[in-house]
């Protein structure tokens, strides 16, 4: 479904059925609905997805209050339509059957297995659609001797070896092995899954079959340690936490200023004789220790004690003032606050505003689900897809549905009729 007066998305042609939870699968289907496609969110009668409850911080009525539900859904189900079906009943695994037929894509995150307890695992749906392209996400992948293991973020992160070298050295004030800020993993598994699902897409149009993808927020972990993995597995070396130094460059790192700290990155040579120049130590660039990025990475711990003590001789924003028609990178560390309030942010529309449609009780199964992370508030702001085109530019379709908006809606494209429907919510199906 498209706004008038305006170009399809780029995905619009897909259907995309979507049985999956909490973040690494709802960030993928959320990128294949904000670049056009069809996206129907399967969630269960009155839980729904788990990020419905994850908070603080909750959704805010209209008058500022927090309501019962949790921000984090509102991160990655933008675009969808939701409808309640219990899977565990064979009818509500029919009704999934039949969607599937009708679908391109399906994504889901279950245990190793546990679609098959209900026909609804890879073999049983090609069976019924060969073109089907069925995404399956997991923690360990589906081979292995952890393949049955559940998988969440943090674990990865530590399994992966990312908090090994992330955080401060030990010994520091603060030293020890850190997470990121952010379930990166997930976020990037969704990422990953996301282009393998286009990849199958461009494969089907030359073989007309479908796939199975396999999805592995272990697998993604390793990948995404990048230059440090491909460090270590050529070379044996283990790369150690460094706090927010980089190992193979210097300087780019964080350094003291008048009033706080600023970011240095700078990547070459040239940038570094600007920034010498700028700063009014022009000898450091011809000094022998300094004068190429293997000498300072060799001569660390002596470049950049002298470094902080110039940088702390003026403000952030003076320093800033002083780069930024240099073409030496630098830069402030924001806030969330101060980042969301930079104008670069704000003239790039990173945040986006939807407007809350009231939920019609009858739209649901029953009224004690119409609550959502939508209910009692006026309107939801997500952060703006990143993907600008041109010609098929991203769209705010659907705010994040209430849980079962859809419902109805969807059960009707499938064929049933209303007196159908009607029994299926009685009998709690749907």
């Amino acid at each position: 479904m498209t706004l008038p007066n305006t170009p399809q998305g780029a995905l619009s042609h897909l259907k995309v059925l979507d049985l999956s939870r909490v973040l690494a699968g709802p960030w993928c289907t959320q990128m294949l609905a904000d670049l056009g496609a069809d996206v129907v969110k399967v969630e269960r009668p009155v839980a729904g997805d788990d990020t419905r409850h994850w908070g603080p911080p909750f959704m805010p009525d209209a008058e500022g209050q927090p309501t019962a539900d949790a921000t984090y859904f509102t991160a990655c189900n933008r675009n969808k339509r939701s409808i309640t079906i219990d899977m565990a009943h064979p009818d509500g695994q029919a009704l999934i059957r039949q969607m599937a037929l009708q679908s391109d894509i399906l994504v889901e995150n279950f245990k190793v297995g546990g679609l098959a307890h209900y026909g609804l695992d890879y073999a049983s749906l090609k069976a019924l659609n060969p073109r089907l392209i069925y995404c399956s996400i997991t923690g360990f992948g589906q081979t292995g001797p952890y393949a049955e293991r559940a998988g969440y973020d943090l674990m990865i992160q530590a399994m992966s070896g990312m908090m090994s070298i992330t955080g401060r050295a030990d010994g520091e004030p603060g030293g020890g092995p850190q997470r990121a800020g952010v379930a990166i993993t997930d976020v990037f598994t969704g990422i990953y899954a996301t282009s393998a699902i286009l990849a199958a897409i461009e494969m089907r149009h030359r073989t007309g079959e479908g796939q199975h993808i396999d999805m592995a927020l272990l697998d993604v972990g390793m990948a995404i340690l990048a230059n440090q993995a491909a460090g270590f597995i050529n070379t044996g070396a283990e790369p150690q936490r460094m706090g927010n130094a980089h190992p193979s460059l210097v300087p780019y790192q964080d350094f003291p200023t008048a009033d706080g700290a600023m970011l240095l990155a700078i990547g070459n040579d040239g940038q570094f004789a600007r920034f010498c120049a700028a700063a009014g130590r022009p000898e450091w660039a011809q000094d022998a220790r300094f004068t190429t990025n293997t000498r300072r990475v060799e001569h660390r711990a002596t470049l950049v004690p002298l470094m902080s003590e110039t940088t702390r001789t003026r403000t952030t924003a003076e320093w800033i003032a002083l780069l930024e028609d240099k073409a030496v990178p630098c830069g402030p560390i924001n806030t969330l606050a101060s980042a969301f309030a930079d104008p670069q942010v704000q003239a790039r529309g990173l945040v986006q505003k939807q407007a809350v449609a009231q939920v019609n009780s009858a739209s649901v199964a029953t009224e004690s689900i119409a609550t959502s992370a939508t209910k009692g508030a006026t309107e939801i702001r997500t952060v703006a897809s990143p993907m600008r085109l041109s010609a098929a530019p991203v769209q705010l379709r659907y705010a994040p549905p209430a849980l079962g908006e859809h419902t109805t809606e969807v059960l009707r494209e499938l064929g049933l009729d209303a007196a159908r429907i009607q029994t299926l919510q009685q009998q709690g199906i749907v």
